[in-house]
């Protein structure tokens, strides 16, 4: 789960022991605990450095569940809705490091009781990417807020201890990076969020590494990318369920091979072994 720069390797070292001591610790008395990881959908970049310098969250206090654990949405939000920041070490993360079902514990902490309506994230100016060993300033659109907003029902939360809820943001990188003419690429984040128990995964391994195999997932409903790690193992993360067509994208005259009827089951891991291409 390496990162590029040292900043954000010591934000995996911190919120590693934040994680393991908050878990060990009672969640207050009117609060929850929350902890959003990241991970990322790969593009055809060597890397892609997102500064990210803060994350707040949105609690709806007034609402409550009702007996099926459905939000029932009866308040005056003025005097309801409250923004709370959570713990984050501020700094550029290479997203490009985080695909194959790694991620990084993004951001975390105790928020008041409530519905989560809105997560906001700050985006800094050090944004950049780089494409074929070269780098290039990676920018947001003209007239741009640095904000991202993410609008949330409440329930797609994974409350996997009383009152510690976790979620998974995928930052898509081959739908959040435009290139807008040669060397000027535009930043305009497409996040979607997941959790393991209501998703599911395909995994598997691919060779040769000389076939430089790009893989996408699809079904009627869904699409999903890997790029296959250093021994061609990849895993794509956050799947609707049903059944996915895999195609495997071969380069150096390998064939390219599609493997059919694929099950995707919540909560569970499709593994397809290995595969080895053919010239």
């Amino acid at each position: 789960m390496g990162l590029l720069t040292v900043v954000s390797i010591s934000a995996l070292v911190f919120f590693a022991c934040k994680k393991e001591n908050s878990v060990n610790n009672a969640v207050p008395a009117g609060k929850q605990n929350l902890s959003i990881f990241m991970t990322d959908g790969p593009g055809y970049f060597d890397s892609v450095l997102v500064d990210i310098r803060s994350v707040k969250v949105l609690i709806d206090t007034c609402s409550k569940k009702d007996h099926d654990g459905h939000w029932e949405d009866h308040h005056d939000r003025d005097t309801c809705d409250v923004w709370d920041s959570l713990a984050i070490h501020p700094g550029v993360y290479d997203l490009f490091t985080l695909r194959n079902g790694t991620d990084t514990l993004l951001a975390g902490g105790n928020v008041p009781a409530g519905r989560i309506i809105v997560i906001k994230i700050e985006l800094g100016t050090h944004n950049s990417l780089v494409k074929d060993s070269v780098k290039y300033p990676l920018l947001l659109p003209p007239r741009t807020s640095p904000f991202i907003y993410i609008t949330l029902r409440g329930d797609e939360w994974d409350e996997y201890l009383p009152g510690r809820l976790q979620l998974w943001m995928d930052f898509d990188i081959s739908r959040s990076v435009i290139r807008v003419r040669d060397n000027m690429f535009y930043l305009r984040p497409f996040i979607r969020i997941f959790t393991r128990k209501a998703s599911g995964e395909i995994e598997g391994r691919v060779l040769p590494k000389d076939a430089f195999t790009v893989i996408t997932a699809t079904s009627s409903n869904d699409t999903a990318y890997a790029i296959p790690g250093r021994d061609g193992e990849y895993k794509m993360r956050g799947l609707n369920p049903g059944t996915y067509s895999v195609f495997f994208n071969a380069s150096n005259g390998y064939k390219d091979t599609t493997i059919t009827g694929v099950n995707v089951t919540l909560g569970k891991e499709t593994n397809l072994g290995t595969l080895t291409l053919k010239k």
